[in-house]
């Protein structure tokens, strides 16, 4: 099945913005209705009473480097 992505963000911030971030997310996801927006970009998607939520945490290491980060992901997956 074919990707299409509708809407990304990534940025650094801190801590706090992330959680403040997490906490608006939250809301609105209870409230069965999400806003994403950038400077430049907005989407509104509806989310279903009951859809799949998925809390994943890997830690990945450059295969040149040996380097290691982690990555903590939470996902919220529907059908329509």
């Amino acid at each position: 099945m074919p990707e299409e992505v509708l809407f990304k963000t990534e940025e650094q911030a801190t801590r706090t913005e992330i959680a403040d971030a997490l906490r608006d997310a939250a809301d609105q996801v209870e409230s069965g209705d999400v806003r994403l927006t950038t400077d430049t970009e907005e989407r509104t998607t509806s989310v279903p009473e009951r859809p799949r939520f998925e809390v994943e945490l890997e830690r990945l290491t450059d295969s040149e480097t040996g380097e290691q980060r982690y990555e903590l992901e939470y996902e919220i997956r529907w059908t329509k």
